[in-house]
């Protein structure tokens, strides 16, 4: 009976110590060494959305070289971990649970980090990843070399190479992602691609449905790949606005309540015009669009203007749309849904501030994009003149 006892007890208290020891759900704690950074210094956990933007999610200062961070977290992510006074950063997989990171301050990318199967898979990316950039610069600078010694023929065949291990650079995070199938880290590498721009979209589909168990084991990377589904989905709409293909058509309401489209008024050359009576910066161009349409209408210029008028500040949008067409002579054809930035053209077009120009050869074909003052002149008598 005592040792059913001394049983019961002790059982209560390994399950007293666990559930002390678990962190609450969705609850991340980092408990950081970092040996010889002195007292006082801060470290962060910064969120990258850019090459040049990004913001701190969190801080921590070095005591006795430790740290600490702890905080709530919803979806896991690849972060970055700076300390000031020490050169680089650390990216890193930030998600729920105990992590440890003992950081190398002579080298914070090499940073030893602890208990996570996460970091395990995304170290091995890290170091394959610097492995391959390795290899490219040491074939640069062959190149450099072979051009300075005036070796053409070596020149060519490192320089060749150098552009071959750039493009196996460029696309190696698809790479590892198909290598690793299984793992969530790989879904954390393709959402990290989604940062910068001139991705491959055809491969993030790839990968996306490489991943399709990786992102149905748990709702936080349904999550994860809904906004990766996204990004796809605008990157394509996106794609469909580049220089040398042809403008998406579009019908919409004329002053008169009558729908025109863009493929009825198209001319040699054609600009669209986004737009709004609010716009500030818009009507200040308004003389400089007026000039080039009565040089070159009678040579063959359309424009058809799309106004985004229709702000809640605007008591009567359409009044003040049709005062500023007739105050700034904008004689050309004029189209509006009234809604502001929802307007389904200006959707449409990824229309996100005004103004902004879409100018179109004869066959519809996009050859340039928001060009305002001399630059929009330029063009059209580069194509009607």
């Amino acid at each position: 009976m005592k040792n059913l006892i001394l049983s019961l007890c002790l059982l209560l208290l390994i399950t007293s110590c666990n559930t002390q020891d678990k962190l609450p759900p969705n609850t991340y704690e980092i408990t950081g060494t970092a040996k010889g950074v002195v007292n006082g210094l801060r470290a962060y956990i910064k969120v990258v959305e850019g090459s040049n933007k990004e913001f701190v999610l969190d801080t921590a200062i070095v005591m006795n070289e430790t740290f600490t961070f702890s905080g709530k977290l919803n979806t896991p992510g690849i972060k970055v971990l700076s300390i000031n006074s020490v050169n680089g950063s650390l990216p890193f997989v930030l998600e729920s649970g105990r992590t440890t990171i003992e950081i190398n301050k002579d080298s914070i990318f090499s940073s030893n980090i602890i208990g996570s199967d996460n970091n395990k898979t995304y170290d091995l990316f890290k170091a394959s990843y610097l492995k391959r950039a390795k290899e490219k610069e040491a074939m640069r600078n062959k190149a450099i070399e072979a051009r300075k010694a005036g070796d053409r023929a070596a020149f060519e065949k490192f320089k060749s190479k150098d552009q071959e291990l750039g493009r196996k650079l460029n696309e190696y995070a698809h790479t590892f992602i198909e290598e690793h199938p299984d793992a969530d880290a790989s879904l954390l590498i393709l959402e990290s691609q989604t940062i910068g721009s001139k991705q491959n979209i055809s491969k993030f589909k790839e990968n996306l449905k490489t991943l399709e168990k990786v992102i149905n084991r748990n709702p936080a990377n349904k999550l994860i790949g809904q906004k990766i589904s996204a990004f796809i989905n605008l990157k394509e709409s996106q794609n469909k606005l580049d220089i040398g293909k042809v403008a998406p058509n579009f019908s919409a309401p004329t002053p008169e309540g009558k729908m025109l489209s863009l493929k009825d008024i198209k001319g040699k050359a054609t600009i669209i015009d986004f737009w709004a009576s609010w716009c500030g910066p818009c009507r200040r161009e308004n003389p400089n669009v007026v000039k080039v349409y009565n040089k070159y209408h009678d040579k063959g210029l359309e424009i058809i203007s799309v106004s985004l008028d229709g702000t809640r500040r605007q008591k009567d949008p359409k009044a003040l749309w049709l005062q500023a067409i007739e105050d700034d002579k904008l004689t050309w054809h004029h189209v509006s849904n009234l809604k502001y930035f929802n307007d389904p053209v200006a959707r449409l077009y990824n229309i996100n501030a005004i103004p902004a120009t879409f100018i179109l050869d004869e066959d519809g074909k996009i050859v340039a994009k928001k060009l305002r003052g001399d630059a929009l002149e330029r063009q059209i008598a580069k194509m009607l003149d």
